[in-house]
């Protein structure tokens, strides 16, 4: 009889990133290992000397910093542990969507072409067009090609888009 022990863990979903994404992500961790963190123990370890801590400013923000930093750290270990790595330049698949595409499609609602870049969780950037592969527009147009229509469901009901181009290129900060 099995026990909730033997029981295997679900799977972690995919985190697909790109090179970039996983580069910034790593960037961080390092920063605040190396950085930030060292830099709030010594003000913690400081503060902590001087006496009265339930009063002490410096001792109280450091130490809730802390929780913050350690947080950041174990988010990011794990994001960057589960992270797959995919590099849009080297998508095999130019004609058809997947992760790293540079889309272009018509929006019948809105009437003109809107540009979107399927990229990772982690990566998100509306103002620059970075949509999460798991986000409703990217589902929608997975798998598709140029000249495909697909019917999107939004708040407003429903949007038609129609694929005008899919490229795949390098992403740049």
């Amino acid at each position: 009889m099995a026990t909730n022990n033997d029981a295997q863990a679900a799977p972690a979903p995919k985190n697909y990133i790109t090179p970039l994404g996983f580069k910034r992500l790593r960037d961080e961790l390092l920063h605040l290992m190396n950085v930030e963190r060292p830099e709030v123990v010594q003000v913690v370890s400081w503060a902590a000397k001087n006496g009265d801590r339930s009063e002490n400013g410096d001792y109280l923000y450091g130490k809730k910093r802390l929780r913050e930093i350690d947080r950041r750290m174990r988010f990011l270990t794990k994001a960057i542990e589960s992270a797959q790595v995919i590099d849009p330049a080297a998508q095999q698949h130019g004609e058809q969507v997947f992760f790293g595409a540079t889309v272009t499609f018509w929006r019948e609602r809105a009437q003109q072409d809107e540009t979107v870049v399927i990229v990772g969780r982690d990566e998100i950037d509306s103002a620059r067009g970075w949509v999460s592969w798991s986000s409703p527009i990217a589902r929608a147009l997975l798998k598709k090609t140029v000249g495909d229509e697909v019917r999107l469901h939004t708040p407003d009901g429903i949007d038609v888009l129609e694929v005008i181009d899919v490229r795949y290129v390098g992403l740049e900060s």
